[in-house]
C-alpha cells in the first residue's frame, strides 16, 4: 500500500503539472473525450475522488449516495459553472482527502465501487489508472507528449486483471482460454502477466497496452503484436475502468 500510495501521489503531481501553466481559456479546450473540455476531465477526477474517499471510510454512506448518481456527463454539466481556480482547488482537496482515507486501509480490505467491490490495493491502483488516463486526455488536448514512467505497470496490472470484466460488461461470455502479456517497460525491462504457455499473447510497448485498455487510442494505432484469437478478441474490447462499455477511440490511420 505504501508503494501504491507513493506512486499515486507522483501521478497526481504529474497531472497537476499539466494544469499549472494553463490560462483560464485553456480550461475550455476540447479533449479527445467527446463533448469534454479540460475542465471536465478535472471535475470528473475531483468528483470521483470524493466518492472514493467516502467509499473507503463509510461504505453505507457511499452506497446511499449512489441514488443521486446519473451519468458522468451529467456530473460534468453540473460543474461547468465553476471557475478554473475552483476546479483546481476542488481536485486538490478531494485528492488529498482520498489519499488520507486510503492510507488507513489494509491492502486486502474490500471497498465498494461502481463496478465490483475491490481490494484496497486494487482500489488505489484504479485511482492511479484513472488519473493517468484522464491526464492523457489533457495532454492530448494540449499537444503535450508525456514521458512514460514505471508507474505504467499499475495501469497494465489493472488492464490485465480487468479482462473478464471487459467481456462481462458487454454481456459476453468470458473466454476460458488464458492470455499472456509481455510488455516492454520504459527502461527496457519486461513486464509479464499470464501463463507462459497461453494460446493468446499480447506483446509490445507497455505504453501502447495501457492506452488501449484505457481506451485512449485505437488498437490499430499501436505497435502491439497479438497472437491468437483470445488476445485479438480481448484487445478489441479491452476496458480497464468500471462502468458501461466505453466508446473507445476512432483509428487515426487507415
Amino acid at each position: 500500500m505504501a508503494e501504491l500510495l507513493d506512486d499515486l501521489r507522483a501521478e497526481t503531481a504529474s497531472f497537476e503539472a499539466l494544469l499549472h501553466p494553463l490560462r483560464d481559456e485553456d480550461w475550455e479546450r476540447p479533449t479527445p473525450a467527446e463533448g469534454w473540455a479540460i475542465r471536465d476531465q478535472v471535475s470528473h477526477l475531483a468528483w470521483f475522488d470524493g466518492a472514493a474517499g467516502l467509499a473507503a471510510t463509510d461504505a453505507d454512506a457511499y452506497r446511499a449516495s449512489l441514488k443521486d448518481f446519473r451519468s458522468v456527463d451529467d456530473l460534468a454539466l453540473e460543474s461547468r459553472g465553476m471557475s478554473p481556480g475552483e476546479l483546481r482547488e476542488w481536485f486538490r482537496a478531494a485528492r488529498a482527502r482520498s489519499l488520507e482515507a486510503f492510507a488507513t486501509l489494509d491492502a486486502r480490505e474490500r471497498v465498494p465501487w461502481f463496478g465490483p467491490a475491490m481490494s484496497a490495493a486494487s482500489f488505489v491502483t484504479a485511482r492511479l489508472m484513472e488519473t493517468w488516463a484522464h491526464g492523457q486526455d489533457v495532454a492530448d488536448a494540449l499537444g503535450v507528449t508525456r514521458e512514460p514512467t514505471a508507474r505504467l505497470r499499475h495501469v497494465a496490472t489493472m488492464g490485465f486483471r480487468a479482462r473478464p470484466y471487459s467481456f462481462a460488461v458487454r454481456g459476453l461470455p468470458v473466454p476460458a482460454d488464458p492470455v499472456r502479456a509481455e510488455l516492454t517497460m520504459p527502461d527496457g525491462t519486461l513486464w509479464t502477466a499470464g501463463p507462459g504457455d497461453a494460446a493468446g499473447a499480447v506483446r509490445g510497448p507497455i505504453l501502447d497496452f495501457c492506452l488501449v485498455v484505457t481506451q485512449r487510442v485505437h488498437l490499430s494505432d499501436t505497435a502491439l503484436e497479438l497472437t491468437g484469437e483470445p488476445a485479438q478478441t480481448w484487445m478489441e474490447i479491452a476496458q480497464a475502468f468500471a462502468g458501461p462499455p466505453g466508446k473507445g477511440r476512432a483509428p487515426r490511420s487507415g
